[in-house]
């Protein structure tokens, strides 16, 4: 695609910033990023599609929740290397159930836009309680469990995902079914925080995880070996 190639590519290493905005409010709905093929998917298809840094991988806006966003005019800066988006937002923007992801003042951190549907569902709990977890790094660490951990002694940190894992062995052992469960909610937990102090997204284990089928455990594991 010709288009394509009015993007100073090398000058942003191949990853444009996106400003997406509201056509008819023109409310700026949040930043995002594109590499080569995310764009020329969002000029094929009309729809939003962006390139996560977290996830390194390309996403359509809306694949897990519908909240699509139906392109109406890509405009390019003076410079060649930012993207504005003018786009018809189906749903909301932003993954915490609001219109927009610009939604906490700097200063007083207030929030001064409402949830306006519950994402939960939509993106899973284990992606809802990673994107938790992530705002909850610079927090006040004599309120916040999770910010003392992420901001605490990292081997601290590590030493939860062993106790609990113990913990759980021991109620496997023990036959204790709601122990079990009890605990591997405990290790889902403090492995996440562990991602989240490194920028690892939970949706990086689940291509991991969809890579491995339809392959045997035992060959998987010999092609690691060096």
């Amino acid at each position: 695609m010709q288009q394509l190639n009015k993007i100073d590519w090398e000058k942003i290493d191949n990853l444009i910033p996106v400003v997406t905005q509201d056509s008819t409010t023109n409310e700026v709905l949040m930043l995002a990023y594109m590499n080569k093929e995310a764009l020329e998917l969002s000029l094929k298809t009309g729809y939003a599609h962006y390139f996560s840094r977290s996830k390194q991988r390309i996403w359509k806006k809306g694949e897990s929740s519908n909240h699509t966003q139906k392109i109406d005019d890509i405009l390019v800066d003076c410079d060649n290397d930012t993207i504005l988006l003018k786009v018809t937002q189906n749903g909301v923007a932003c993954h915490t159930g609001r219109k927009t992801c610009f939604f906490t003042k700097l200063e007083s951190n207030e929030i001064v836009e409402d949830v306006k549907i519950n994402t939960t569902s939509a993106y899973g709990i284990v992606d809802t309680l990673y994107h938790t977890i992530q705002e909850r790094k610079n927090e006040d660490t004599t309120k916040s469990y999770t910010s003392k951990l992420l901001n605490g002694n990292q081997n601290s940190m590590l030493k939860k995902i062993v106790e609990e894992a113990g913990e759980f062995c021991f109620a496997i052992k023990d036959n204790n079914t709601d122990e079990a469960i009890y605990e591997a909610a405990d290790i889902t937990y403090h492995v996440l925080v562990a991602l989240a102090s490194k920028n690892i997204s939970p949706d990086r284990v689940k291509q991991e995880l969809a890579r491995r089928f339809g392959i045997s455990g035992i060959e998987e594991k010999n092609s690691r070996k060096v």
